[in-house]
This record gives C-alpha cells, structure tokens and sequence, in this order.
C-alpha cells in the first residue's frame, strides 16, 4: 500500500481535521449527495499540486477554504496533507514515509510542504511524476468526467495516455531540455553580442598592451643598463672623490712644507751676508760720496779764498782814499764852519765828532781789508788742509770699497745659490697651490656630479621602477672608461625619453584593464563552447528523449490497446476497441497576430478567414490519439454515436486499461459508476476487485455492488453546521464481528 493517510482541514465543507487511513486496496467512501463526498477527491487533486480552480469547483483560492456557520467560525486557511509508504522508494526520496501538504491563505498564497520543509510546486510535480502521478489526473476521476478522456481532443487525449504510461517523466525531461537548449541559445546570442562589444576595446587594449611590453622590454633592458651605470658611476665617484681627497691632503702638506722651507729661505735671504756687506758698500759709498763732496767744497772754498785773497792783495797794494770823498768832507767841513758863527758849542763839537769819525772810516777802510785778508789766507789754509784730509778719506774709503765688493762677489755666488733654491721653492709652491685648486675645482664638480647622480637616481626609479635602486647588488663590470660612461648616459637619457613618450606610468592600469578583458573575453569563449558543448549535449539529449519517447508510447499503446480490447469486450460481451494515432493540422495566426492560439480576435472570438489574409496564418502538425471502436450488434463507427451508458462502459474500460498497462499508486474514482445497470455494476466490481490487486483504489459511490468490494468504508454526513464528518466502518472486521 503506497497511499496510507489523508489528513483535511479547513478544506471546503471539512471544518475541523478530518483523516482518512488507506489501509486497504480498495477504500470506498459513501454518504447522501452534498454530504462532501466530492470535496475528497478534490482535496487529493489540490494537494497533489491542481491549478485550475475550475477542477476544483471555485473561482480563487478563497473558495477552498470553509467560509464558516452559524454555529463554526470560518477558517483562515485549508491545508490538506496526504502520506505515502516510500519503503520501496517509488517516490525518490530516501525516506521511508513522505508527507505531501498544501496550504492556502485567504490572501491567495499557496505553501508546499514535503516532509515539513517547504518546497515549490515544480518540486512536488517532478516528484510525482516519477511516481506515475501526473498533472492530467488520470488517476483521479472526479464527478461527472468519467469521459473525460472520451471528450478530450486528440493532443489532449494522447497527454492523458503519456501521463498515465509514466512517460511525464520524460515529458518534464524533454521540456526541460528544450527550455535549457532555448535559454542556452539565448545565453549563446547574448555572449556572442558580448565579445562583439568588448571586441574592439580588446583590440585597443592589444595594442596598447603591445606598446606596453614594447616599453617594458625597453624598460628591462633599461633598468640592466641603468644599474650598469648607476654602479659603475657610484664606483667612479666613490674611487675618484676619495683619490681627489688623498691628494688634496697630501698636496695641502705638501704646501705647507713648502711655505715653511720658503719662509725659512726668506729668513736666511733677510739676513743674509750680501745684505750686510751692501749696507756697508752703500755706507762707504755715501761715506765716499760725502768725502768727494766735502773734497770738492773745500777745494772750491780754496779756490775761492785764493782769488779773495789776491783781489784784496792787489786792493790793498793799490789803496787810496777817493778825492771825491776827500772834497765833499771839505765842503761839508767849510759849510759847516761858516755856519758855526751862532751855533751853541756842543753843536759844534758834535758836528767835529761826525766829521772826524767819517774821515777816520775812510781811512779806516785799508786797515780792515788787511784783516779780512789775512782771515781769508787761514780760512784758505783749513780749506786745503780739509782737502788734503778728504783725499786721504777717499783713498782709505776707496780700498774699503774695492775690498768689499770682493767679498761680496764671493757671497753673491752663495746667495745666488739660495735665490735659485728660494725660486724653486715658489715655483713648487705655484704648482701645489694651483694643483689644490684643481683638486678643489675637481672636489666641487664630483659634488655636483654626485647631486646629479641623485638626481638621475631618483628620475630613474619614479620613472623606471624601484628595481633600479637595486643597482648595488648588480653584477657590473666596473672598468668602463669615462667617456663610455658620458656616452651611456646620453644614451640613457634618449631611453628615458623614449620611456615618457611611451607613456609607462599609465601601463600598469593598461595591463591590469587588458588582462581583465581578456580574461572576460576568455571567459565569454568559454562559456560560448560550454554552451556550444551543452547545446549539442541538449539537443542530442532532446533526440535521445524523444526516441525514448516514441518508443515508449508506442510500447504504452500497444499494452493499453490489449488491454483495452480486454475489457471493452468484457464490459459489451463483444465487440472491439483500440487507440489510433493521428496527425491533425493546426491552423494559427503568425507570430505577427498570435503566436499561440489559432487565428482570433482580440476579444478571443475566432477571426473571420474573410478578415485574415492566407499570408497571416501558419500551418501546424498535431499529433494525437483517436479511439476506433466496434459494438456488438451496432454499427457505431465513432464516439459521437455512443450513448451515455455506452460512454460511461467505454471510459471505465479505457481507464482501467490505462491502469493496468502502468499502474498508479492509487486511483480516486468519484462515482465513475454511477450511470451503470446492475449487470454492469458487477462488471465493473470484478474490474475494480481486479485492478485493485495492481493499485490502490478510492471510490466514491453509490452503488451497492462497488461497495461490497470496499475493504474499508467510509460514510460522510453533514449536519445543520454544514461540516461534513466521517464515520468509518472496516468491513473485514465487521464480517468477524458478525459472524
């Protein structure tokens, strides 16, 4: 037994929790018309996922739930929750009981339950259509469709007859795969239109990327060479900085040797004996020259006096007192004389006084010149002597001379000696001063060739990269000369040009977008070839379940259709049936107009072929399944011909056939009886009794003979409240009890 348990609450006329044990094949339920006999089976069709509200005898989801009494509140929602034995696993779940529940609230919402964990509705479905449950409810007949599948169209027939043979299964499979192979080719278009986009980008980006690696391989080779020069010229100044230094110092030592050996020759000059014998040479020189001097002016003098002293010898030999003088003292004296008549004494005798004094100063004049000249004759007489002295003087003055410019010819040699030393000093001294200079002007270029070697350091490393800082730990040759190294850094300089103009700063950015558009654009290719590959897979997987298909249809058919022959002779004492496949032509309006529906108007009537034109419509192949029958006694060709009981019998038989080929876990027959006489009501017992060994059976019914062959009877009853209750009678225990 697959189907052990119904459980129903708030479900239509089941107010309260109501349950249903199945523990038996067949399980009859009974009970006066509006008892709420039907409302079980449509709580079996609404937990086992029904849609249509139309199966269920409502208009939302709002009418299943009881809607309350006078006596009962109504409820807010209807749950129904039917149990099954999965001991044999014909459900594919690894439990061994599966509870399946449906909730619905008044605001519309349904809830799936499996096992207590919520689930949707394509899960339950899948679920039970592995289990011969399918969505057409072929299994459950409700009141009133015991020919359903008589009235069903060809495509709607064949759909109940693959639901029924388990092939829905396949079915979801199938359409499944053809929605997956339709979303694969839409992912397939939409990738495709996705590396169309980024492929123009991607091809920028690739030649960016090649200027890019243009510029790191030049940026590569460029730091190798960078560090060669770096260390080379870190080297360089470093050898020659130190070299400059060493000798700055010892040139700076050097000097000051030098300047003191120059002072020292300076001092020995100073005092030198040359100096001291000029001094003397300039000393009797003067001595000499003043000798000469003092000589000459004395010899002057003499010459002087001598023609003094002859003048005043020849005046004095020749001296007379001047008559003219002589008259005028006469005169003056016999002026005075006669005037002297009047004249006071002393007048007269001061007069005589003058008068004599001046005849005695002319008389006086010869006397003073034989004075004069015998002072000239001794002034002469010094003058000589003074001479005579002064040539003596020069003599003596003279050798002096002589002697000391002897020795000082001989000390001239030595001091020469000491000059040439002295000029070699100061020429030495020139050279160490001018060669610190050098040192010094060689010191300041190493600083400012050292500041540019930072300088070009840091430009090198912002714009090359910090792997140039790693020059020290380069393996350098150090033994380029110093014009290959101006040469390489001009060289250098044209490479760092060349590096800007390339635009390296930006390259890490252009690297990092092309690798993310390649790798996007790898993959898209890759997706588009999974989805190639899961596209062959689908569409060979799609061939695969449609041969699966046919064969098995065809297979199913052919049992149903021996079976069906079976039973149709049984239920008409003769006669025969048997399921004919059909192909039907669709005619539907292009995608233009409708896409799915034939050719209607836009209030769902059907549209006038004289409105459309043969161009608006499309044909279509449907394939279906017809029913081709022979009764006993009658020359019924079709279904249309048959009578309502005859319908009934050939519904019963196809079901039941349907049933048998592939039997469901149960089956729910809502008064499928019902239009049968008692002949046929045996009939139709012995079929149930027998399909019973084969499937479970609930039969709604009220028809005695279908009742006796219930293990299980179940009776439904409803009072003034209108709450349907259930009375179970287990009839094999009553038998017992009975007897």
């Amino acid at each position: 037994m697959h189907l052990t348990r119904l459980d129903i609450a708030g479900f239509k006329s089941f107010a309260k929790k109501t349950s249903f044990d199945f523990n038996t094949s067949v399980v009859a339920i009974v009970g006066p018309n509006g008892s709420g006999k039907s409302n079980v089976a449509e709580a079996v069709r609404f937990v086992l996922g029904e849609q249509s509200m139309k199966s269920m005898r409502g208009k939302r989801g709002e009418d299943l739930i009881w809607n309350g009494s006078a006596t009962t509140p109504r409820a807010n929602r209807a749950s129904v929750a039917i149990t099954f034995d999965n001991a044999s696993r014909f459900l594919n779940l690894d439990f061994d009981e599966v509870v399946i529940e449906r909730i619905v609230h008044r605001d519309g919402v349904n809830e799936y339950r499996l096992n207590g964990s919520q689930v949707r509705l394509k899960d339950i479905l899948e679920l039970l259509a592995g289990a011969n449950i399918g969505a057409t409810g072929h299994h459950i007949i409700s009141q009133g469709e015991a020919d359903k599948i008589l009235s069903a169209p060809p495509k709607e027939r064949r759909e109940m007859l693959e639901d029924a043979l388990g092939l829905k299964a396949y079915q979801y499979k199938l359409e499944e795969s053809s929605r997956k192979l339709e979303k694969t080719e839409e992912n397939m278009r939409q990738v495709e239109a996705l590396r169309r986009e980024i492929a123009p980008h991607l091809r920028f980006l690739k030649k960016q990327v090649e200027k890019v690696e243009k510029a790191e391989v030049l940026r590569a080779s460029a730091v190798v060479r960078f560090q060669s020069y770096f260390k080379r010229e870190e080297a360089y100044l470093k050898t020659a900085g130190g070299g400059f230094e060493s000798e700055l110092l010892e040139k700076r030592k050097e000097l000051a040797d030098i300047a003191s050996k120059v002072a020292e020759a300076k001092q020995a000059l100073a005092h030198s004996e040359e100096d001291k014998r000029g001094g003397a040479i300039l000393e009797i020189s003067g001595a000499l020259d003043d000798a000469r001097s003092k000589r000459a002016d004395a010899l002057r003098k003499a010459s002087r006096l001598e023609g003094q002293i002859e003048a005043m010898e020849r005046t004095m030999s020749n001296a007379s007192i001047p008559l003219g003088e002589v008259s005028r003292l006469v005169e003056e004296g016999e002026r005075a004389l006669s005037g002297f008549s009047n004249t006071p004494i002393q007048e007269v005798l001061s007069f005589f006084r003058e008068y004599f004094s001046r005849f005695k100063a002319l008389t006086a004049q010869t006397a003073e010149d034989s004075n004069d000249v015998a002072l000239l004759k001794r002034e002469r007489e010094l003058a000589v002597n003074t001479e005579k002295e002064c040539i003596q003087r020069e003599t003596e003055l003279g050798e002096s001379l002589e002697k000391i410019r002897a020795e000082l010819d001989s000390a001239r040699t030595n001091e020469r000696e000491k000059e040439r030393a002295l000029f070699s000093l100061a020429t030495a001294e020139r050279e160490v001063r001018h060669r610190i200079n050098i040192l010094e002007g060689e010191i300041g270029r190493l600083g400012l060739e050292k500041a540019e070697f930072e300088r070009d350091l840091l430009e090198a490393g912002t714009l090359i990269g910090r792997e140039v800082l790693l020059y020290p730990d380069a393996d350098v040759s150090l033994s380029a000369s110093r014009d290959e190294q101006v040469e390489e850094k001009r060289q250098l300089e044209k490479t760092k040009i060349r590096l800007e103009e390339m635009g390296t700063g930006a390259s890490a950015d252009v690297l990092k977008e092309h690798k993310e558009v390649s790798e996007r654009e790898a993959f898209l290719e890759h997706e588009l070839a999974d989805l190639g590959t899961a596209s062959v897979s689908l569409k060979g997987l799609i061939q695969n379940l449609e041969a699966e298909l046919s064969v098995r249809f065809k297979e199913g058919i052919d049992a149903i259709n021996s079976e069906f022959t079976k039973l149709f002779a049984l239920m008409f004492d003769g006669g025969s049936a048997s399921l004919v496949r059909v192909e039907e032509s669709v005619r539907k309006v292009k995608n233009d107009f409708d896409e799915d529906s034939e050719a209607k108007t836009s209030q769902g009537d059907v549209r006038p072929t004289s409105l459309l034109g043969e161009e608006m419509f499309r044909e279509e192949t449907s394939s279906g399944i017809d029913i081709s029958l022979s009764i006993p006694r009658k020359r019924v060709k079709s279904l249309v011909m048959l009578s309502g009981g005859e319908r009934t019998l050939t519904s019963i038989a196809l079901i039941f056939a349907m049933s048998s080929v592939n039997p469901p876990p149960f089956l729910m027959l809502d008064e499928t009886d019902a239009a049968l006489d008692e002949s046929n009501s045996r009939r139709y017992g012995d079929m149930v009794e027998a399909l019973s060994k084969k499937s479970q059976l609930a039969i709604i019914t009220h028809n005695r003979e279908t009742m006796s062959r219930a293990g299980i009877l179940y009776g439904i009853t409803m009072g003034n409240d209108g709450v349907s209750k259930v009375l179970s009678v287990k009839l094999e225990e009553a038998v017992k009890v009975a007897k």
